[in-house]
């Protein structure tokens, strides 16, 4: 499979680059007919409307055909869905992880990754980097969170296992992340270095298990995880990325996983900030990895490419890892990818009917139902929007009815979130079932002046009898004392307070007197509908917390 093919253009195969625009950038489509680079990801900068998706990856596939590239581009992006997605507009809202945990069935997880799949592939995507598969033990993971499917290393198995065949039965290749474990950190590995003390026996009972049994299951893809397990190697401070005993002791010959090994983004701080980018490649490839990703900056590419040809032409990077590597990467393409089956001589192609269409968007709103999640904090169990025995629901339509939403401004959590889509609805939701609804918007995290301001407006309506009920979104309060006494002050007053927890379920643990509170685990517009359309008795929902609440 790689005679003919120069040692220069073996590695280009081995990258996966990214660049800016929704069109390709004359240095991507340089290093795609020079280099021969043949792994491209995309961002939300990259991403358009349907049609200009199609064509920018046409375009691009376009570029490697006429270059003479033995198989298509790589084409990936991170479609885990929830908080962290890329498709825009005309693309279907599926719903994220933690939701499809929180509905306790592993069909709808194979449902929404086939329906992702098949919407990915007819915009020319082929490789997603998901499902995450790390297990979220810690409340307070700032990077992970609700991107897993729940706190039980069994369920997130079960549920990636499920949601990986439904991505590959739909034709796109399959990614298990963040091996050998990112759920168990208080780190984001984009800013800092994080380090998981865990044992070996703790390891592979939990952060392990659903590796393996994705693996088992057939993943294509394993992607690596920038964090330091002194467990696993001995030399301090050297992440997994970069550790031969983790992507080759560990990940291919315990767990005997035979496909290709992609790092993440090697711009992240715990790479960038300590060995640098393009030593880290080097260092990767000599680890057992295959793919390199480097997203952004042209000049980073550029050094890896010359850094790992310099090491191969110097004798520290063996050249049979290359081959090595190339070989397994072409067997992947080769397994989902062929020229015939591409038609790049068109770059304004049709869109598939697929994307966007009525059967995914009921798909999605019937596993909404199934997973948003309505808990009654005084029995602290789940409940219905209709449930006869919880006094504040379902929530009067009556346009008597007097009710303040309150809601924070945009405020970023993890550096992976697109932040295309923070932007919130809970308002207009809540306007579209009753008209008379005030809205209020405030500063995120409150300082206390705001603090005052939103209690006195809230004082100033009840004392007028201009307020029945407040309506308030959280947005990862857990880790916002502020929100925490905003929320505590307003449950002090004699007005029903419902929260809606905008994305982490754990903010109920520091929201010590609300009787009534419902979690999303993601702000979009259909997750953020639905909750609101159960307070108003207009839906019955069903979701079960797939995380264990931590005493405040």
């Amino acid at each position: 499979m790689s005679a003919n093919v120069t040692l220069r253009q073996k590695i280009g195969q081995l990258m996966v680059f990214g660049f800016a625009g929704t069109a390709p950038s004359k240095e991507i489509l340089s290093l795609i007919r020079e280099q021969h680079v043949g792994g491209i990801i995309l961002f939300g900068r990259n991403v358009g409307t349907p049609e200009e998706v199609l064509s920018l990856t046409t375009a691009l596939q376009k570029e490697a055909k006429e270059s003479n590239h033995k198989l298509p581009l790589l084409i990936c992006t991170d479609q885990e869905n929830g908080v962290v997605r890329r498709m825009g507009e005309g693309t279907t809202v599926f719903p994220g992880a933690m939701l499809l945990g929180a509905t306790q069935k592993t069909e709808n997880a194979f449902a929404v990754g086939q329906a992702t799949g098949k919407e990915l592939k007819a915009v020319g995507i082929n490789w997603n980097l998901a499902p995450t598969v790390d297990v979220n033990n810690n409340a307070e993971n700032p990077v992970i969170g609700v991107r897993s499917f729940g706190e039980d290393a069994q369920q997130v198995a079960e549920f990636s296992q499920a949601w990986l065949q439904g991505l590959q039965q739909a034709g796109v290749m399959s990614t298990l992340k963040h091996f050998p474990g990112h759920g168990d950190t208080s780190v984001d590995s984009h800013l800092d270095l994080p380090v998981i003390e865990h044992d070996m026996t703790r390891l592979r009972q939990i952060e392990l298990l659903p590796f393996q049994k994705g693996i088992e299951a057939g993943a294509d893809v394993v992607m690596s995880s920038h964090i330091y397990f002194p467990a696993l190697e001995k030399r301090k401070g050297v992440p997994a990325t970069l550790s031969r005993s983790v992507m080759t002791g560990l990940l291919r010959e315990e767990l005997q996983f035979n496909g290709v090994v992609t790092t993440d983004c090697l711009e992240m701080n715990a790479i960038a900030h300590t060995i640098g980018t393009a030593q880290g490649a080097v260092e990767a490839l000599k680890a057992g990895v295959d793919l390199i990703m480097i997203s952004h900056t042209h000049s980073l590419q550029q050094d890896a490419l010359q850094a790992i040809l310099a090491a191969v032409e110097q004798g520290e990077l063996e050249e049979a890892r290359i081959h090595e590597a190339y070989d397994r990467v072409q067997r992947l393409k080769g397994k989902y990818l062929s020229w015939t089956e591409l038609d790049v001589g068109n770059v304004t192609q049709h869109v598939p009917a697929v994307v966007g269409c009525e059967e995914h968007l009921q798909l999605a709103k019937d596993i909404y139902r199934q997973g948003i999640t309505i808990i009654d904090t005084k029995s602290n169990r789940e409940i219905g929007s209709l449930d006869n025995n919880q006094p504040i629901l379902p929530l009067s339509m009556d346009k008597e009815h007097r009710v303040l939403v309150l809601y924070p401004q945009n405020s970023y959590l993890m550096q992976v979130e697109d932040k295309r889509y923070s932007s919130y609805a809970l308002g207009q939701v809540v306007q579209e079932i009753l008209p008379s609804a005030m809205v209020n918007e405030f500063i995120n995290p409150p300082d206390q002046g705001e603090i005052s301001r939103v209690l006195e407006m809230v004082q100033q309506l009840h004392k007028n009898k201009e307020l029945d009920t407040i309506i308030i979104g959280s947005l990862s309060a857990a880790q916002s004392k502020e929100q925490q006494e905003l929320i505590n002050k307003l449950a002090e007053t004699e007005l029903p307070v419902v929260v809606i927890a905008m994305r982490s379920p754990y903010d109920l643990a520091y929201l010590s007197s609300i009787s009534t509170y419902v979690a999303t685990y993601e702000f979009s517009t259909p997750a953020l509908q639905m909750a609101v359309r159960a307070l108003f008795g207009l839906e019955q929902v069903s979701g079960i917390l797939p995380v264990t609440l931590p005493q405040a």
